[in-house]
């Protein structure tokens, strides 16, 4: 049964910082690559970091970009999000996806999220 479970989540005042946690089981974690996005309320699912399998590379978007930083560790079979000075904009709720390319094509679980919350 593939499971991600995401933590750390919660309530963090401007300028503060996060670490969160997606902790992954049921499938082959060092094959796939790994993603956090959120969705904030009433907009769409937004992608904000990006590690290959390997941790060879790594991608963000201009709007987290130095200010979030992914990585995993494959033999706790776990991804993280440390972000730091979070703004109220980093608001939403923080979603783990597990992706592989395969011949038939992508394949995609995902976590149920972990809401975060940025307010003075």
């Amino acid at each position: 049964q593939v499971q991600l479970v995401e933590s750390g989540g919660g309530l963090v005042q401007p300028g503060g910082s996060l670490r969160l946690s997606c902790a992954a089981s049921g499938f082959t974690f060092s094959s796939y690559a790994m993603r956090w996005y959120r969705q904030a309320p009433g907009k769409e699912r937004e992608l904000v970091a990006h590690i290959s399998s390997n941790s060879g590379s790594t991608s963000y978007p201009d709007s987290v970009k130095g200010r979030f930083t992914i990585s995993r560790d494959n033999a706790k079979n776990t991804v993280y999000l440390q972000m730091n000075s979070l703004k109220p904009e980093d608001t939403a709720v923080y979603y783990c996806n597990a992706r592989r390319l395969g011949v038939g094509g992508a394949i995609d679980y995902w976590g149920k999220g972990t809401l975060v919350s940025v307010s003075s």
